[in-house]
């Protein structure tokens, strides 16, 4: 599936996709470290503070993948938690919004659940599989509000949660991410 027909490839689109598409070789392409890299792009390019794949199963939802920076210990792969306790959960069920740039009325007002730590600026959208089915989200926050955070920025995490399912289909459907040790890494 063609997602760039015209393009510079500088653009952060075409560089998520290079790396994801690069990472298929058979197995499951998302243990493939690019798919942290993709992310890694991602988040720096939109200044947040976290960006993270999380998969829906048996009514939790894991961290799969993680990108952060180095000041955020509290999500970290492997990490789960009761899908109906969590935003990603009310993003898919329509319940709360994909783009929140200044999320913090949405807990005050009950919107949301009360993550336990500030988030300013939030982004999700979920990975549909081939089948209809919600594999998880593609989601990243930063814990300050960010004014410049647009719907294109929601797009290229669209994109590229788009492209995950295509390599998920590949892999199988419901092909697992591999967990990343539970170590905090220092990011640039």
């Amino acid at each position: 599936m063609t997602h760039f027909l015209d393009y510079d490839p500088a653009d952060i689109e075409v560089r998520v996709a290079e790396l994801l598409v690069a990472t298929h070789e058979g197995g499951d392409p998302l243990i493939h470290s690019k798919v942290k890299d993709a992310l890694g792009i991602l988040r720096r390019s939109m200044d947040m503070d976290v960006v993270f794949v999380s998969q829906f199963r048996e009514g939790r939802r894991t961290f799969r993948v993680v990108d952060a920076n180095a000041r955020i210990t509290r999500v970290v792969a492997g990490q789960s938690d009761p899908l109906e306790e969590s935003w990603c959960q009310y993003i898919v069920s329509g319940r709360a919004p994909q783009l929140m740039k200044d999320a913090r009325p949405f807990v005050e007002d009950g919107s949301v659940p009360d993550p336990g730590f500030q988030i300013g600026t939030h982004m999700s959208t979920p990975i549909v599989l081939q089948n209809g089915d919600v594999y998880g989200t593609l989601c990243c926050f930063s814990h300050d509000v960010k004014d410049g955070v647009s719907e294109m920025d929601l797009k290229r995490l669209r994109i590229t949660a788009s492209l995950l399912s295509e390599e998920l289909h590949r892999a199988g459907v419901g092909g697992e991410l591999q967990l990343e040790p539970m170590v905090t890494r220092p990011q640039k």
